[in-house]
């Protein structure tokens, strides 16, 4: 992705050299007023923009898969910390579904143990 935006930035920074040098020769007609300088920089933005769509092209490919490789790497990483949490949540509540019927079942014996010291 690196290279793609040097490679970019250096179409670009040829591009500004190549129009200034045209309009600085007369070649090109200069901006009006003071405006020379972002005339300058918008001809050469509007050069380089198609020059790059087409020059860069397999650049453009192989950072738009490192792209997504790594989008797929995050959303496996999201994945796998999802099901660790549902993991976890899952053994929390069996293990509070296990003490409430080992409650219950201790609660049940004592009052069966009641009634009987009742009844005898």
């Amino acid at each position: 992705m690196l290279r793609y935006t040097l490679m970019r930035l250096g179409i670009f920074a040829g591009c500004l050299v190549v129009v200034w040098g045209l309009v600085y020769s007369g070649i090109v007609p200069r901006g009006l007023g003071g405006s020379n300088g972002m005339w300058v920089v918008l001809l050469a933005l509007v050069i380089s923009a198609p020059i790059s769509f087409v020059v860069l092209r397999r650049e453009r490919d192989r950072a738009s898969a490192q792209i997504v490789r790594r989008v797929d790497r995050v959303k496996a990483n999201l994945e796998a910390n999802r099901s660790q949490e549902d993991e976890a949540v899952d053994q929390a509540v069996d293990q509070a579904v296990e003490r409430a019927q080992e409650e219950a079942g201790q609660e049940a014996g004592e009052v069966a143990a009641r009634k009987q010291k009742q009844t005898s």
